[in-house]
């Protein structure tokens, strides 16, 4: 089961996550959300980031949380 978000709309987003390669060739994880599950659908939130919400569209997106 992916992990869920509901917006402030109401809709529900699974978060997916994908190793894409760079142009320099280096290789970097980037997560991000579908309102489908697809291949690369993530169970848990990864450890340090949190959701926010676009205030405009509702899109969630994945920010690192701030330690304080």
């Amino acid at each position: 089961m992916a992990f869920q978000h509901t917006n402030s709309k109401g809709q529900i987003y699974n978060l997916h996550m994908k190793d894409v390669t760079l142009k320099g060739g280096r290789l970097q994880r980037i997560y991000f959300f579908a309102r489908d599950v697809r291949e690369g659908a993530v169970d848990v939130l990864p450890a340090g980031y949190m959701v926010v919400e676009n205030a405009k569209t509702g899109l969630p997106v994945l920010k690192k949380a701030t330690q304080a």
